[in-house]
């Protein structure tokens, strides 16, 4: 049996396929219809936002999905959530992205609006005011990491959190913050030690309602999505009971974070890239050329091949790098990392963030003029390709990780 896929998968994604077609298909056709965009490809408002209609289309799945038990296979079954391994969610994920496609779809599995193993680590009052709505769909989330000078080096960030009395004060700027506009609650991390390492940034749940709490700029990327922007912090106070985890705890929860975006590359990669050369095979036996099908043409045949080979080959290595992590003390995102997660997880996303962009580059070429059509599919995947090389950390930084790896373990071993 392949690796993760237990009977629990089958009974999600089986109860997720009807769940597409009864719920979600009929939320699509509505939105087809008021001429605002897709899910993928939307509308965007004259502040360069996602069009408001849309951002509630994709809200309205989320809470249905979340009232389905469908939302949160993901999070730990401690505090309500599916408590599914990497291993089960690669094939949870791969049937998702295969299956939805750019549709509305993707919003009824908690990405990176919903819950995340960073946030399963709040106190006993944060879960019941921002966590468990964030599990039933109520509220959406955005991770406030990265600053406009501050990317992989997050130990040079700025913004800061000074104790007052029982609360802290948060100043700073984010910048590139998925979710900027329509985050109900943010985790924002921030330096409460300068100097300490890695134990020198702590996480907050930033109420987005609080005073000194501002939405910066759109900040327009190649995903014109309407979803990244500034978010700005003036002598904002939050309460003790919002810090997650410990004093010192933000680099490890950042990292698991990110982590997690990483090891998620897996199934999204492989779904997307299964449903672009299924694309890709109808399309090559529908198109002719000198009154035959171009998938007759040997040169076509191969682009084929090549990009069910990085599909095979990628999905594969995620699924073996996933079932290595979820065998370690503490897992994919233990506190603290076991030493071998690193590696793994970067393997995870290079192979992924690389296959993925020669499979999306080969789709557009099988499908020739209609590929470079804007907003098709595949010039949308294209480009959502490339943007993957850099978040969450770039292919450079991951090769990094797993040379350091590499040498911990030392020759021969």
């Amino acid at each position: 049996m392949t690796p993760g896929h237990t009977d629990r998968v089958a009974d999600h994604t089986t109860r997720f396929a009807a769940f597409l077609d009864a719920e979600v298909a009929p939320l699509e056709a509505e939105l087809a219809a008021r001429d605002v965009g897709t899910a993928f490809n939307p509308r965007l408002d004259e502040d360069g936002r996602m069009h408001a209609a849309v951002w509630e289309a994709r809200r309205e799945v989320q809470r249905r999905s979340a009232a389905a038990g469908l939302y949160n296979p993901h999070v730990a079954a401690a505090v309500g959530g599916g408590g599914f391994t990497r291993a089960e969610m690669q094939h949870v994920e791969e049937f998702v992205y295969r299956r939805s496609g750019l549709g509305l779809g993707l919003a009824a599995l908690g990405w990176t609006e919903g819950a995340n193993p960073a946030i399963e680590h709040c106190s006993e009052s944060a879960r019941k005011e921002w966590l468990e709505p964030l599990m039933a769909g109520e509220i959406t989330t955005a991770f406030a990491n990265t600053e406009s000078a501050v990317g992989t080096d997050v130990l040079a960030m700025e913004t800061t959190a000074r104790r007052d009395g029982d609360d802290w004060i948060l100043d700073g700027t984010k910048a590139w913050i998925t979710n900027a506009h329509f985050a109900d609650v943010v985790q924002v991390v921030a330096v409460t030690e300068p100097g300490a390492g890695s134990r020198s940034l702590s996480m907050f749940l930033v109420d987005a309602t609080s005073p000194g709490f501002t939405r910066g700029r759109d900040i327009p990327t190649m995903l014109n999505d309407g979803l990244t922007g500034e978010l700005h912090l003036e002598g904002v106070r939050v309460p003790a009971g919002n810090l997650v985890g410990e004093v010192g705890d933000g680099f490890a929860l950042a990292m698991a974070w990110i982590n997690w975006r990483r090891l998620c590359r897996g199934g999204m990669c492989a779904g997307w890239g299964t449903w672009l050369l299924e694309r890709a095979l109808d399309r090559a036996q529908r198109r002719t050329s000198g009154g035959a099908p171009i998938a007759e043409l040997q040169s076509v045949q191969h682009m084929l091949a090549d990009m069910d080979a990085d599909v095979y080959a990628a999905r594969a290595a995620s699924l073996q790098a996933q079932t290595e992590l979820d065998a370690l003390p503490g897992g994919p995102y233990g506190m603290p990392l076991h030493p071998d997660a690193p590696r793994l997880t970067s393997l995870v996303k290079v192979i992924n963030d690389e296959a993925f962009f020669r499979v999306a580059d080969r789709a557009v070429q099988v499908h020739g003029g209609t590929g470079l059509r804007l907003g098709s599919p595949e010039e949308k995947l294209f480009r959502l390709a490339r943007n993957l090389k850099i978040p969450a950390g770039t292919v450079e930084i991951q090769r990094n990780a797993i040379a350091r790896g590499l040498l911990r373990r030392g020759v021969g071993r």
